[in-house]
């Protein structure tokens, strides 16, 4: 029987770009706000949330800003994200501190999604061991150093597991090496199934297209694991929620409200 209680998804900023960041080798010249979120769990025994969003210093202050996102690797430049969608500001809003999350689960470690740890670093924080090994090595230049770089309580997973009844984390290798989702058991209505960046948008689960950036150009991993995403929904009655899909995000959006 689940343990689940209530969940919210908690919209921490927005980021334009190309739609080929999210549908690898679709929308060309088409330019798309993408919501970054982070989706608070609570349970009977905790609270658990899934990502964090970016770190708020590193956009707004001027000089990190230029750091980290004004130059050649970022071409649509910085995420927006204002002081009230601090995440520890989102949590106030339903009067909870920082230290009232239990566990932060990172799906992957990009700025944008394990950018926040240096807020919630009291927590435990789980992630996959093979995400952090590709995170401290730098894989890609989505993934910032300086992200980690406070003490942090890691807990290191090398398979699927359940973090409480009713919350499971799924292995969904293909966007990078340690992806992980998480499917959600509701107390009532339909389970819900967090793709995180293993499907951007709902583009992606329909047509079966792999996000932009692909864990050593690995496609085939990658869709894979939207294949395996759509099995589990069929066979839990569980709908997906796509990460980064603004128009999907409205339509679910209810803060401070949650489902239950």
């Amino acid at each position: 029987m689940t343990q689940v209680k209530k969940f919210w998804p908690i919209l921490t900023g927005t980021h334009r770009y190309e739609k080929t960041l999210s549908t690898r080798g679709h929308g060309k010249g088409i330019i798309i706000d993408a919501p970054i979120l982070a989706y608070l769990i609570e349970t009977a025994n905790g609270r658990i949330l899934y990502d964090v969003g970016c770190d708020y210093n590193k956009i707004a202050d001027e000089i990190k800003r230029k750091q980290f996102y004004e130059h050649d690797g970022f071409a649509f430049g910085p995420p927006k994200m204002s002081e009230e969608q601090r995440l520890t500001n989102r949590l106030a809003e339903l009067g909870l501190q920082k230290e009232d999350v239990d566990v932060v689960f990172c799906g992957h470690l990009h700025f944008d999604h394990a950018g926040g740890l240096c807020e919630m670093c009291h927590a435990e924080v789980h992630v996959h061991e093979k995400e952090l090994q590709a995170a401290k090595a730098l894989a890609d230049e989505a993934y910032f150093a300086q992200d980690f770089d406070c003490p942090i309580n890691w807990r290191i997973y090398d398979k699927e597991y359940d973090l409480a009844p009713g919350v499971r984390a799924i292995e969904t290798p293909g966007h990078t090496a340690g992806h992980m989702s998480m499917l959600i058991e509701l107390p009532k209505g339909k389970p819900i199934l967090l793709a995180g960046d293993a499907a951007d948008l709902s583009e992606n689960i329909d047509k079966e297209i792999a996000p932009g950036l692909c864990w050593k150009d690995n496609e085939a991993m990658a869709i894979e694991s939207i294949r395996k995403l759509k099995d589990i929904s069929i066979r839990a009655g569980a709908e997906i929620w796509p990460n980064h899909d603004m128009r999907f995000f409205e339509s679910k959006n209810c803060f401070p409200k949650y489902f239950s």
